[in-house]
């Protein structure tokens, strides 16, 4: 009984170390994203941090455009980040979850 848990509690524990190191592998992953004409283009991590923003000169003429362009252009950025972001972590957490009855976590 005693061994079962133990067991249990360093795959947890081994699990809980490859998640961390996914979480780190995922600052290196770029995710490219840019407005429908490409006038802005932006670089976020896996981890949602924003690396690189560039601005065509013809959206520093009008402020509010280039609000709305970032507006849009970021919030699909951080979409598709966090899409892949939760892909690796859940794949990681699935792996390597012990086998407990009724526990179905990640279908």
């Amino acid at each position: 009984m005693f061994g079962d848990i133990m067991g249990m509690m360093g795959k947890l524990k081994e699990t809980q170390q490859k998640v961390e190191e996914t979480k780190a592998r995922l600052d290196n992953v770029l995710i490219d994203e840019q407005s429908s004409d490409a006038l802005l283009k932006v670089t976020l991590t896996a981890n949602r941090s924003i690396k690189s923003i560039t601005i065509d000169n013809a959206l520093l003429e009008d402020k509010e455009q280039l609000e709305d362009y970032l507006i849009l252009t970021l919030n699909k950025a951080i979409e598709k980040a966090t899409n892949v972001n939760e892909a690796e972590i859940a794949a990681v957490a699935k792996d390597g979850m012990p086998n407990i009855p009724g526990m179905d976590m990640f279908k």
